[in-house]
């Protein structure tokens, strides 16, 4: 315990832990969110995928943190030495008691004002069109010759000339040099690219508009290696856009590396994440070619070999049948002959079976006739029963007569004739003459 004559005067007794969290709480209320410029040092990429690194000036430094979920949204790869600015939230790292940063966003210094530029330049030229995927052409598959544009000393020249002359050594290549980087790169790479569009159709030379002895370029190629921002900043410039889109011939733009991207990319036909991809695209490599062509040549020799044989054997039996003119008679003859004899068998079947069936039906005529009258007998009786069935005169056998009143009408109620009425009845054997006494209903 502190010894003080005063015991109001004496200081509150914190535990580090708790005054850890106080100066961090004070830390963000009063500063945070910051933005810190300063260079890059110590910078390094744990497994975990998080970079710690320290940033200083001449004045100071502090240690950051930058966890995986931003460091892997990163436009650029941070190097020791690098000037960026920061977005971040000053915090204490509290194991060890350490002003640190906590950075949410990194971006190299300078980089926001070049940034806003080529927004401002790709929406301008997006919304004239120059963008536009239906002007966009696809590349040859055998150029006749390839257009390169680069620089000289640039590591994109040899990386591009030597997948060429690996993929396609038999196709010529037209290299118009020019400058990659720097204030005047712009105006020489718009200057490059005129000159091989003229050597799109008539083959003139690049200086003197000499003949040369190549074909048309079929496809330019515009590459660069990686950089920086301001490094690639000669393939953002209007002009050199705009002369782009005028190319006769498919282009293709490998600018940098898979992670940068530039005006020029967008206004290419086709964008390339590298110069040597660039040079692979348009370079299907010669060695599949001839496979090809070996495999067609193949083909049609075996086509035509079938062809001469097919031939040769129509031809053999063409000189057997002219040769042997006796022998087709004789073959006629051999075929007639067996024709006319498969027609007399077949007409003496047919009587033998006309004469067969004939005797077939002589035998069985009279039981069939016999049979006949017999059912016809057997129906006429059936016929009669039920005739007299139906006859009255059966029913008059059994007890009952037939009763008429004076006109013929059969009478068959009481309430058809009156008292003292006559009334004729028939019998089964005779007739009455009879008058009514009274009707009585049942």
């Amino acid at each position: 315990m502190f010894e003080t004559q005063n015991d109001a005067a004496a200081p509150l007794i914190w535990e580090v832990g708790a005054l850890c969290r106080a100066v961090a709480d004070s830390l963000q209320a009063r500063f945070n969110p910051v933005a810190v410029r300063g260079e890059l040092a110590g910078f390094s990429r744990a497994a975990s995928g998080h970079c710690y690194f320290t940033l200083k000036d001449s004045q100071g430094q502090l240690r950051c943190a930058m966890f995986r979920r931003a460091a892997s949204q990163l436009g650029f790869n941070p190097r020791d030495g690098d000037q960026v600015e920061l977005r971040a939230s000053l915090g204490v790292y509290e194991a060890r008691g350490d002003l640190q940063l906590i950075v949410e966003d990194m971006r190299q210094a300078g980089q926001g004002q070049l940034f806003e530029q080529f927004l401002r330049l790709k929406a301008k030229l997006e919304a004239e069109g120059l963008f536009d995927a239906a002007r966009k052409r696809p590349l040859p598959l055998m150029p006749r010759a390839i257009g390169l544009v680069t620089s000289l000393g640039a590591a994109a020249l040899h990386d591009v000339a030597t997948t060429l002359a690996r993929r396609v050594p038999h196709i010529p290549v037209v290299l118009a040099p020019a400058q990659v980087q720097g204030a005047a790169a712009p105006a020489t790479l718009c200057e490059a690219l005129s000159q091989l569009y003229l050597l799109t159709q008539d083959g003139q030379a690049l200086e003197g508009k000499r003949p040369l002895n190549h074909p048309p370029i079929d496809v330019i190629l515009l590459v660069r290696g990686g950089g920086s921002m301001e490094d690639l900043w000669a393939f953002n410039d209007e002009q050199l856009a705009r002369t782009m889109v005028q190319s006769p011939v498919p282009l293709v733009s490998g600018v940098g590396h898979e992670t940068d991207f530039t005006i020029a990319d967008f206004c290419a036909d086709l964008r390339a994440p590298t110069p040597t991809a660039a040079a692979e695209l348009v370079a299907q490599p010669r060695a599949d070619w001839l496979g090809a062509l070996a495999l067609v040549q193949d083909r049609l020799q075996q086509a035509a070999q079938r062809r001469i044989d097919t031939g040769q054997q129509r031809l053999d039996g063409a000189a057997q049948r002219l040769g042997r003119p006796s022998g087709l008679v004789a073959g006629a003859q051999l075929r007639l002959a067996g024709q006319a004899q498969r027609m007399r068998h077949a007409v003496l079947s047919k009587l033998q079976l006309m004469a067969q069936s004939q005797q077939a039906l002589q035998a069985d005529f009279p039981h069939v006739f016999e049979g006949g009258l017999a059912r016809e007998a057997q129906r006429l009786d059936r016929a009669a029963l039920r005739l007299q069935l139906l006859d009255p005169q059966q029913v008059l056998a059994r007890g009952y007569a037939l009763l008429t009143d004076a006109r013929g009408q059969v009478l068959t109620r009481p309430a058809q004739v009156r008292t003292g009425a006559p009334v004729h009845a028939r019998l089964a054997e005779g007739e009455l003459d009879l008058t009514v006494a009274q009707p009585r209903l049942l």
